[in-house]
């Protein structure tokens, strides 16, 4: 009974290295392929934008930039190509953007969620506030939130677009550890140190 059991880790332990293995080979289509899920994220945000006339609040302008960070960390790592250590690098900075894009939308969708006679009042638009004032007072009142961001004005599969942000950052966080913080046995063929 021992000895089956060893056997049956042993072969799940084989079986994972070899999916590790193939995703360290496959790291830069991964992370090519990642990039372009970004790529195509800011795409809908901007076909939001101009095409279904939503103007985006100051906390959906941040998650453009975690979103956006997130696209040009992996665009980076598979045009670089790393080793191990630089993989890691990559799938760390990844990770942390698409995880300050998670707050930020988690951020939003409680706002979301407060009833009508706790939303804050609207406020200045960003543009106006980044003119204005320094970039922590600037940070400050837009975590604090404003009406405009309490608003949903576009559902999908009862997801607001701050949910579906969120859902895509963590998707975006998982995918970036997975693909480049494994990396055993090494570069793989056609990657730099």
């Amino acid at each position: 009974m021992a000895q089956r059991r060893f056997y049956d880790a042993w072969q799940f332990m084989n079986a994972l290295r070899n999916i590790l293995e193939i995703l360290v080979v496959r790291r830069r289509l991964v992370n090519g392929l990642l990039a372009l899920v970004c790529a195509a994220l800011m795409g809908f945000a901007l076909f939001a934008q101009y095409g279904l006339q939503l103007e985006p609040c100051p906390l959906c302008v941040l998650q453009r930039v975690a979103v956006i960070s997130v696209g040009l960390i992996l665009l980076l790592a598979c045009l670089h190509g790393p080793g191990k250590t630089g993989a890691r690098v990559y799938g760390l900075l990844a990770a942390s953007a698409a995880t300050l894009g998670a707050l930020v939308a988690g951020r939003h969708i409680w706002l979301q969620g407060l009833p009508a006679g706790e939303v804050p009042a609207c406020g200045p638009g960003l543009d106006y506030m980044l003119d204005v004032f320094p970039l922590t007072e600037v940070l400050r009142m837009v975590f604090t939130g404003s009406g405009e961001c309490a608003e949903i004005v576009w559902q999908f599969l009862g997801l607001s677009m701050p949910g579906w942000v969120l859902v895509w950052c963590v998707f975006l966080f998982v995918a970036a550890l997975v693909v480049n913080l494994p990396a055993v046995q090494g570069p793989a063929a056609g990657e730099s140190a």
